[in-house]
């Protein structure tokens, strides 16, 4: 089994359990940008794994894989490819074809839908093992009433993330590409993670030397300004992330990481204001009064 060091919880965890049984499993380094290197996954991949899985897009860093190039790779070697596409349902198109995926996993809540449903693809041919048994139910693959009023409102909501899917995108990157602009220029220290590679647009991760996230985060949440330190689904972690330490920064820039999470939601008027306190709330947090470069 190989994966990468940034991967969700939910597939690192997956592995490790896996590891646990006595499979071999492999972790891939990333750059420093949380970029995946197509050459070392193939070689990786050639040693005889039987299944891969790499995020479609980063749930922390927003970093989107070469998942179609990656799952080509795979398969030149004989090896299965899942991606987990969850937090890229939103902001990028989702063609198990055009991906060349044998797998591919989504989640309704991102994208509107109802918590607790999700969507699993499977290519015709692949060989699934149920984890539950004692009915029929999807194809013998998962026992269990299926819950129809989840799975239909998890369809309608993914309709109608794709129908304007374009210019939401455009319009969230343009606020994040501000809120990125005014931090930098108005705030020295400051790293973007992810910065160098191409990104989902909703998320901005950045690292304030000199400062602890957690801080930051008590700050800014009595500022009326929510953020976190690292993924939604360990909003209570103050340490850095696996994903964090993973791009092998230096600790003064692991202490300091914020992400930035924007939505369809979110207006020209909430970035305006971010970035009206945020400098002094660093440069109070840092001991000056000078927060410019």
């Amino acid at each position: 089994m190989v994966g990468t060091a940034i991967e969700h919880h939910a597939v690192l965890h997956a592995i490790e359990a896996l590891a646990a049984e006595g499979f071999a499993t492999e972790l891939l380094p990333v750059g420093p940008d949380g970029e995946v290197d197509p050459e070392r996954f193939a070689a990786a991949v050639r040693n005889g794994a039987i299944l891969a899985s790499v995020a479609y897009a980063n749930n922390e860093l927003g970093t989107i894989a070469p998942v179609a190039e990656l799952a080509r790779l795979a398969r030149d070697s004989g090896t299965l490819f899942h991606t987990d596409a969850v937090q890229a349902a939103v902001w990028l198109p989702i063609d198990a074809h055009a991906l060349g995926v044998d797998l591919l996993c989504l989640s309704g809540h991102k994208f509107g839908g109802p918590k607790g449903v999700g969507v699993l693809y499977v290519r015709d041919g692949v060989p699934l093992a149920p984890i539950l048994h004692g009915g029929g139910q999807e194809f013998g693959r998962r026992s269990g009433t299926e819950n129809l009023l989840g799975i239909a409102g998890l369809a309608r909501a993914l309709e109608a993330a794709a129908a304007d899917r374009a210019e939401r995108a455009e319009r969230v990157r343009g606020l994040r590409d501000r809120l990125q602009a005014g931090i930098l220029a108005t705030i020295s220290e400051v790293r973007v993670n992810g910065g160098a590679a191409e990104r989902l647009p909703n998320i901005l991760n950045a690292g304030f030397a000199g400062l602890a996230s957690e801080e930051l985060l008590v700050r800014l949440d009595l500022e009326g300004v929510a953020v976190s330190a690292g993924s939604a689904c360990a909003s209570g972690a103050l340490e850095p992330s696996h994903v964090i330490a993973a791009l092998g920064l230096e600790p003064r820039w692991q202490r300091g990481t914020i992400r930035f999470s924007l939505g369809s939601a979110t207006t020209a008027a909430e970035i305006e204001a971010v970035l009206a306190l945020l400098p002094r709330v660093v440069a109070e947090l840092r001991g000056n009064t000078d927060s410019r470069p």
